[in-house]
């Protein structure tokens, strides 16, 4: 654990936000002046027993958050904490029993086993309109298509689940015995018309539910009356504590860098990454390229995730620079520096974990185009790291061509360590790229919901004021050109491929990458 400064003594002005990722749950404290008084990380696996499969434990889970609130409460002191506000990872699901016990294991966003579901579910003839009502791309993520993979795979444990829930209902469940989804979490399950904030009766047929195994839709905004007698004992806060219901971790981002005015989007690049804009009523993509997810009544969180972002990195420190040692992100770097933008004419479709945004398919694969007896591994380095910010742009392009206005971008994320990843960010998109001050996005997000719902704050719009932007990026006219010249080629590639891409599924089967 590491505290940003003294907890002292006071009313209770703290609200702690929760937020529960992928590989690890942060518990952050802040005040409502945006000053942050501690944080804790605790982390757990992501388990791949089969290919395809990535699942965790839901228990393992629970247990992080109650040692990440409880450490809090021990720095900052109990009499000082507000409430608990939640964020978390979207698109999980888990089976429950009659007696609300885990029946799955915690089917998480990287899990693809529903890809051939995906396929056809998405190329049938509703395929689209789903996406329209639903604002969720039909694509392996979604609680939609792991639905219809269990249906069609594992029947009988399907006639067993009571409810299907994701890991923040779960962990509320636990918390507050309290059955309830919010409707920022429910937009990103493909299973709620975002239109008419309910459950959607035709993507519940697809999927073979009934909505009395949902919980129940509630805002954001939702407060809790306080914690079971357990959870408060585990924690060290009094019962009453009220717990405010939270959002997904993606909208939060963007309230976390307080990118939540008109026209300005937040970029992030960590193992993945995303681009999202906050829009004042729901805005679906005819194309169906965009995603649209809710945050608060009237504020709605527009763009597109991106499977490979820092993993590329790691891929080519592994695969390309073994010698570079066991954290070789800074030399790799500097290999990429060595060349100029655009790489010598070599471009990589940075697809090692298939793709989302803007083509939302499980087909993809990676490829390098362009490579001749000319290029070293310093130019693979480049593509790669070019190969990233190029689907970022595309999200943009899609973005804009959907009637979205961004006029200015706010960035965070780990490769924001890297001064030449955050110049080829800014010259790939074209635009002024502000980084804003280092915080955890989604758990200041979490805690400024929370402030909002248990009126510390007036309103979220606060957070634009909050978080400062501690320098601006601005494109190199020269590289600039080279990417803008290079984008429509890069675009183009992703549909030329795709009957390779198909066959190479059909074969996958009989080519193991390792010999018996």
């Amino acid at each position: 654990m590491a505290g940003q400064g003294p907890a002292g003594q006071g009313q209770a002005d703290v609200v702690v936000g929760v937020d529960i990722g992928t590989t690890a749950t942060k518990v952050v404290a802040f005040t409502a002046a945006g000053e942050q008084l501690a944080w804790v990380s605790n982390g757990y696996p992501l388990e791949e027993p089969h290919p395809g499969h990535a699942v965790q434990d839901p228990q393992l889970i629970f247990g992080a958050v109650l040692d990440g609130v409880r450490a809090v409460v021990e720095e900052v002191g109990a009499h000082r904490v507000a409430g608990l506000s939640f964020s978390s990872a979207m698109h999980s699901l888990l089976g429950l029993s009659p007696e609300e016990r885990p029946l799955t294991p915690l089917v998480t966003w990287a899990d693809t086993r529903a890809g051939t579901q995906a396929e056809r579910l998405r190329a049938s003839v509703g395929g689209l309109a789903l996406h329209r009502r639903t604002g969720t791309p039909v694509h392996p993520m979604s609680p939609l298509t792991k639905l219809v993979w269990f249906h069609e795979q594992e029947p009988k444990l399907c006639e067993r689940v009571a409810f299907w829930v994701g890991i923040k209902e779960f962990v509320l469940l636990r918390l507050c015995n309290a059955l309830v989804v919010d409707h920022s979490v429910a937009s990103a399950t493909g299973l709620m018309n975002i239109h008419e904030l309910a459950w959607d009766g035709e993507a519940l047929a697809h999927a073979g539910i009934l909505p009395e195994q949902l919980p129940e839709l509630v805002p954001t905004t939702t407060v809790l009356p306080g914690l079971t007698r357990e959870s408060a004992r585990a924690t060290g806060l009094p019962a009453a504590t009220p717990v405010v219901v939270g959002a997904g971790d993606g909208p939060l981002a963007n309230l976390g860098l307080g990118a939540v005015r008109p026209g300005v989007a937040a970029c992030s690049i960590g193992t993945s990454g995303a681009l999202r804009v906050v829009v004042d009523r729901p805005v679906v993509d005819p194309l169906g390229r965009v995603f649209c997810y809710a945050l608060t009544p009237g504020r709605w969180v527009v763009g597109g995730a991106i499977n490979n972002g820092g993993v590329v990195l790691g891929w080519a420190g592994d695969a390309l620079a073994p010698d570079l040692g066991e954290e070789p992100e800074e030399a790799l770097v500097a290999l990429a520096a060595s060349v100029p933008a655009g790489s010598g004419g070599l471009l990589m479709l940075p697809y090692l974990l298939s793709e989302r945004a803007p083509h939302w398919s499980s087909l993809p694969k990676a490829a390098y185009v362009g490579l001749t007896r000319a290029h070293r591994r310093e130019h693979l380095v480049r593509a790669a790291l070019e190969g990233v910010c190029q689907q970022l742009g595309l999200v943009l392009r899609s973005m804009r061509s959907a009637g979205l206005a961004v006029e200015q971008i706010r960035a965070t994320g780990g490769f924001a360590r890297s001064n030449l990843w955050r110049q080829m960010l800014a010259d790939v998109l074209g635009t002024d790229i502000s980084f804003a001050q280092g915080r955890d996005g989604s758990g200041f997000g979490a805690a400024l919901l929370g402030m909002e719902a248990l009126g510390l704050i007036e309103s979220i719009d606060v957070a634009a004021d909050l978080v400062e932007v501690d320098s601006t990026l601005r494109p190199d006219p020269a590289d600039a050109a080279v990417h803008a010249a290079l984008q429509p080629v890069f675009e183009q590639l992703y549909e030329a491929l795709v009957p390779t891409f198909t066959s190479l599924r059909r074969l996958a089967p009989a080519l193991p990458l390792e010999r018996d």
